[in-house]
């Protein structure tokens, strides 16, 4: 899911998502916005009542609005000048702050607009990501992660149209500047970008960040190498983002004397002061999968850069956890577990494709991991069932398929045509019950004709309690044994209760295995990608 979030967003729900490897040569000025917007009070605290400089005042959705929006402006040669000047100043400031060596001069060119739109429309259009983006989504509407009447690919156009404040290429190794905006504004996202380019020197972020296997899986070999792999890059997007925004801040505190180590309160105070869509419209209109698993690799990834290095230093904070990066979206939001080498849990998926082929093209298969969980969470019950359960949370994995009857263009594209199931391990048995009231109390958010069927319940026992709800795309069972949930929506009856069983059984009883697993890769695809991290709700794709 995190891949969907990969939203990796990939056609993967956790990615959810992180916001996209299709966006990774770029970085959301709403981010950069909304660290720069949380840092002025602190940096000039004693002078807020002053007038804003020309820079800030020109992005500030505080002002009053003009009666007609005014012309776009251009940097004069000059200031290009100035602006290609001071990238090697930016670079030796990022490679002092993170360790990491200048192993080449960073490339640099300038930009219009008119050519990063088409850029964007190129990589919307062509790239494999956005292709998968398009899958995902109808994944994400059957779990009610998005509003049925959502469209994704004009929204995150629109948002990246907005907010493009300045990008690092990783593919041509090219710093872009842009020439519709001040020098002094762009050097906070500059020094933030060139973060990545000294990244790119140290470890190839190509390769690096793209762990998923791009290509559908059709036997149990490949579901479960999938799953080893799913959250790999919504949890490296992170590390990639929350160094960029480590450097990004303490270049933006450095004229206070203030720095995220020694003064670490500064990131939830800063934090608290702005909700990262203040200076975006469109970003403060997206759902809440979108918003969370866009900000997902700044904000989450930040704060597990600033516990490493308050923990183990510069060295393990950056070249370390480049070298040894943490594996899922649990290590990120728990970074004590990353630092004491622990591996996250990844429920076994057993081979289900005798019971399924025949009706059935494998459509989507990844983790719901922490991240994705804490998003359903929040959607479904709200903060409060998000800061309960999250925490509960021991593991998740999901399967979607496509109905073979499935034949017309529009037929595929409703989420009538997808089956999907979903298990979920927790902590207790409590805290499963708990979950599986939440889920069966937001059955009515996604289908019409929900009604409780008693019809066809099977008896209590120590095969664990089933509910059946009818619904206009077919049945839902749900299904609780111990600390196990399993959601089956729109198999039919006997298929689901087939199922229940071979992934609740497929567990075992001893420890659920970690991602360090082995799989054979022959016959494999070596083809990896990322889709939305990066940018993390989904495995949320998040812009690099």
């Amino acid at each position: 899911m995190t891949q969907l979030h990969s939203l990796k967003y990939s056609g993967r729900m956790g990615r959810m998502v992180p916001v996209l490897p299709i966006f990774a040569a770029l970085v959301l000025s709403s981010t950069c916005l909304w660290a720069q917007q949380a840092a002025r009070p602190s940096q000039t605290a004693q002078s807020s009542s002053s007038k804003s400089s020309p820079s800030a005042s020109s992005q500030s959705s505080g002002q009053a609005p003009a009666a007609k929006p005014p012309a776009e402006t251009h940097i004069t040669p000059e200031q290009a000048k100035e602006l290609f000047s001071s990238v090697d100043e930016l670079t030796k400031f990022a490679s002092e702050e993170t360790g990491l060596p200048i192993r080449s001069q960073v490339k640099r060119t300038l930009t219009t607009r008119v050519a990063v739109e088409k850029y964007l429309l190129d990589k919307m259009d062509d790239d494999e990501d956005a292709k998968r983006m398009q899958r995902g989504e109808i994944v994400l509407k059957k779990f009610g992660l998005l509003d049925r009447d959502f469209d994704l690919k004009p929204f995150m156009l629109s948002l990246l149209k907005e907010q493009i404040a300045g990008y690092y290429d990783s593919k041509t190794k090219t710093v872009y500047l842009l020439d519709w905006i001040d020098p002094e504004t762009q050097k906070p996202v500059l020094v933030h970008e060139l973060t990545h380019a000294l990244q790119d020197q140290h470890t190839d972020i190509e390769k690096w960040g793209d762990q998923t296997p791009s290509d559908l899986s059709h036997n149990a070999a490949e579901d479960n190498d999938h799953l080893e792999k799913d959250e790999m890059d919504t949890a490296r997007t992170a590390v990639l983002e929350g160094q960029a925004m480590a450097v990004f801040f303490d270049y933006s505190l450095k004229p206070s004397g203030r720095s995220i180590i020694k003064n670490p309160e500064v990131i939830q105070e800063l934090q608290d002061q702005s909700d990262g869509s203040d200076d975006s419209p469109v970003l403060a209109r997206a759902p809440l999968l979108l918003s969370e698993s866009l900000l997902f690799p700044y904000k989450d990834g930040l704060g597990f850069e600033q516990d490493v290095w308050m923990d183990k230093g510069r060295k393990a904070a950056f070249a370390g956890v480049l070298d040894r990066p943490p594996s899922s979206s649990w290590e990120i939001m728990n970074p004590r577990n990353y630092e004491q080498a622990k591996q996250p849990s990844v429920l076994i998926l057993p081979d289900i494709h005798p019971l399924l082929d025949g009706r059935y093209k494998p459509y989507d298969v990844g983790q719901v991991g922490q991240l994705d969980l804490r998003i359903l969470a929040q959607i479904f019950g709200g903060e409060a069932a998000a800061r309960e359960l999250t925490p509960a949370w021991d593991g998740g994995i999901y399967w979607a398929g496509q109905a073979k009857s499935a034949k017309t263009a529009a037929e595929q594209a409703s989420t009538k045509s997808i089956a999907l199931f979903y298990l979920s391990a927790w902590k207790s048995p409590a805290s499963a019950q708990a979950f599986a009231r939440m889920y069966a109390e937001e059955l009515g958010r996604k289908y019409s004709g929900v009604k409780l069927d008693t019809t066809d319940k099977a008896p209590a026992s120590e095969d664990g309690d089933e509910v059946i709800y009818s619904t206009d795309e077919g049945p839902v069972v749900i299904t609780v044994r111990g600390k196990y949930v399993f959601v089956s929506e729109s198999f039919d009856l006997g298929t689901a209760r087939k199922l229940a069983g071979l992934l609740i059984d497929g567990q075992g009883t001893g420890e659920i295995r970690t991602a360090q697993f082995s799989i054979p890769k022959s016959g494999l695809s070596t083809s990896w990608v990322s889709f939305l991290h990066s940018c993390g709700m989904m495995k949320a794709a998040i812009p690099r």
